[in-house]
């Protein structure tokens, strides 16, 4: 080999490792730290969907203005010919209507749009009545969600609300596609009004609440049962729950669970850890409306029609 080629094979060398160590460098240069923290999370966010509004009506039978609260399902105004099911829920003592919208208090909108996106609770009309009487809300007194001396606010809640409702929104008439529950006070009101407004419910749902009222066994759901019409009892569809630490709470649904299984009334009673708070309410608002859900799908199917049909029913205009 004489020098010139020598020298030729020299230079190929040092390219050849210099191309070599470059290579390497890009293929082992590290990530920045910079770069993992300012990078988009790989996870999509949902943004809240769902709103309510305040709304007043004149009531005849509290003479004089009511309030209650209401949160449309989605896309309620792009589909003018579609009708809804419809959840009311009632506050307990010292409550008012923004009490299970309230983001400190029931949370409930959270709680329906994870239903809806679930598939385990159909887009439905969710109505907070006021539950108050004549004396307005204290915390020295629980709600009175009866007829008398104080109001009738049974009749307003269950009989004059429901027609407001159905007025003023595009709802399916058939009591089988209305549901009523609330906590507390509002758990017994819930059983009480609806017990007495069965040709306008068929899903009553109570948390925490109780079934005997000081009042008599007029307002007493575990006495006035008995009185509801034969046909209606069975087409009543029953789901309570009580947290643990609520001893008297859970005496009173069993009581009032026996006497709904010797009727052969539907009904589901669960008991979960927690007590008489927000949190245990709001981690339950779930199990009830998920109830709720089966009892309108179950419905849909009884009435041998689908989603198309059962949407294209007329809502009443009565007022």
């Amino acid at each position: 080999m004489n020098y010139k080629q020598s020298k030729i094979l020299l230079l190929f060398s040092v390219l050849t490792l210099v191309g070599c160590n470059f290579s390497q460098s890009v293929v082992a240069k590290p990530l920045q730290p910079q770069n993992l923290q300012t990078a988009p999370p790989t996870i999509p966010t949902q943004a809240t969907l769902l709103t309510y509004k305040i709304e007043t009506y004149d009531s005849k039978a509290m003479g004089g203005s009511r309030t209650y609260g209401v949160s449309l399902p989605p896309g309620y105004e792009k589909k003018p010919k579609k009708s809804y099911p419809v959840i009311f829920l009632l506050h307990g003592g010292h409550g008012n209507p923004n009490d299970w919208f309230n983001q400190n208090k029931g949370q409930a909108l959270k709680t329906v749009e994870q239903l809806y996106t679930t598939g385990k609770l159909p887009p439905s009309i969710i109505i907070t009545p006021d539950g108050n009487d004549k004396r307005g809300s204290s915390p020295y007194w629980d709600s009175q969600y009866i007829d008398g001396p104080n109001g009738k606010v049974s009749t307003a809640v269950g009989n004059e609300l429901v027609k407001v409702v159905q007025s003023r929104y595009r709802t399916l008439t058939n009591p089988d596609f209305w549901a009523i529950g609330g906590l507390s006070s509002g758990g017994w009101g819930a059983i009480n009004v609806g017990l007495h407004n069965v040709d306008h419910f068929s899903i009553l749902f109570s948390h925490s609440g109780y079934f005997h009222d000081k009042s008599g066994p007029a307002n007493s759901p575990i006495s006035y049962i008995k009185n509801v019409p034969l046909k209606a009892q069975k087409r009543l569809k029953i789901y309570l729950d009580s947290g643990t630490s609520d001893s008297e709470e859970i005496d009173e649904a069993e009581q009032f669970t026996k006497v709904l299984n010797k009727l052969k009334i539907q009904n589901s009673f669960r008991q979960f850890p927690g007590s008489h708070t927000w949190q245990y309410w709001r981690e339950h608002l779930a199990d009830s409306l998920t109830f709720v859900g089966e009892q309108f799908r179950s419905s849909e199917i009884a009435h041998g029609t689908g989603n198309s049909s059962l949407n294209a029913q007329k809502h009443t205009q009565n007022n």
